[in-house]
């Protein structure tokens, strides 16, 4: 029996979408290599290992950390700045669900990146944590901040 060509085509689809949300530093460097390789070494050994520094572009910080989960606007007296602001899920004894490659000791102590979500998805299980916030002036990270 023929395996219909539209049913292969929706199982591609669905997989690279599944994969897109888990993608590591080093994936998003294959997928943007001139970038990568204009940056000094210590950026370049940064960015491997999921990490980010001041100074660091928006540019930059994606392929560290990946897209943020939050992006919002903050205008205080020096200006205006944008925060990209990365999340966590956890249950309330604090055991985490999810974390994302940007939380690279979490995701090794936990035990990977995926929570049963539909198992605790309204039973108040489920709450969002703020881990990790990069604000951004003029185009680079004036500041990093980090849940311990």
């Amino acid at each position: 029996m023929k395996t219909p060509k539209l049913f292969l085509l929706v199982i591609a689809v669905l997989t690279a979408l599944g994969t897109a949300g888990c993608s590591t530093p080093q994936m998003r460097i294959r997928r943007d290599p001139a970038t990568f390789a204009q940056l000094t070494p210590d950026q370049q050994a940064m960015i491997r290992s999921g990490q980010v520094g001041l100074g660091f572009t928006p540019v930059m910080v994606r392929l560290a950390l990946g897209d943020p989960d939050y992006i919002h606007t903050r205008t205080d007296s020096s200006g205006t700045s944008e925060v990209w602001s990365y999340t966590s899920d956890d249950a309330p004894d604090d055991f985490g669900f999810y974390y994302g490659w940007y939380h690279r000791p979490a995701y090794w102590g936990r035990g990977g990146p995926f929570y049963p979500y539909p198992l605790y998805a309204g039973y108040g299980y489920r709450r969002e944590q703020l881990d990790f916030r990069v604000v951004f002036k003029d185009g680079k990270a004036v500041s990093i901040e980090q849940r311990r």
